[in-house]
């Protein structure tokens, strides 16, 4: 089979397609054969661009990390070194990510599971939705004391804010992802956590 132009659209394709298999029917769902019947494609298509299981996991990690990129892109020229805009942009990144990209979510948390054991994937399904790189930015931006570990303290923040609205006490609650209610509760988390991050003295 010759490879075209398409190839890079079809691979995205079958990636994303992949995630949604195992975020609403889970791990075991996943084979290359259940993609190419859910996508209409030929039998083998999937193994022809991953052959083996694992390729095809690296491309759904790679996939979900190119996601918020672009998540990313989109919102981080509404981030101002200003704590209430600051606080506000992440609190809408997150609703954004719960309201929109619930499979996503449910496919990382079962991924996390599956590739426990494989460092290399591990590490990279670890830093798929949140960015230490770009949070130590921010936090350079707002003059923080430690930048490198106030990022890795928002971005365990935010990991902590998204499980818990998924799947923990406050998916029992009544906020609905993509109301404005939902995004003031996230919006004030974060508020009170950067309000409390020390800043360097100024010299």
């Amino acid at each position: 089979m010759e490879q075209t132009s398409r190839d890079p659209y079809r691979r995205s394709r079958i990636a994303e397609c992949a995630i949604n298999i195992v975020g609403t029917d889970g791990m075991r769902a996943l084979t290359h054969r259940a993609v190419d019947d859910r996508l209409g494609l030929p039998a083998g298509s999937t193994s022809y661009y991953y052959r083996t299981r694992r390729s095809l996991l690296e491309a759904m990690v790679g996939h979900l990390t190119e996601k918020s990129r672009q998540d990313f892109r989109s919102t981080r020229r509404a981030a101002l070194p200003d704590l209430d805009r600051t606080s506000v942009v992440i609190g809408r990144s997150l609703d954004h990510l719960l309201a929109r990209r619930r499979a996503d979510i449910a496919a990382r948390y079962a991924l996390a599971i599956e590739v426990a054991d494989d460092p290399d994937l591990r590490a990279a399904l670890a830093s798929c939705f949140f960015s230490r790189d770009h949070a130590t930015e921010l936090f350079r931006q707002l003059h923080a004391a430690d930048p490198y570990a106030a990022a890795a303290d928002l971005v365990s923040l935010c990991e902590g804010l998204v499980f818990d609205r998924f799947a923990g006490a406050r998916s029992l609650d009544k906020f609905v992802a993509g109301t404005s209610a939902s995004v003031a509760q996230l919006t004030a988390a974060v508020s009170t956590f950067l309000r409390g991050v020390g800043t360097a003295p100024k010299s």
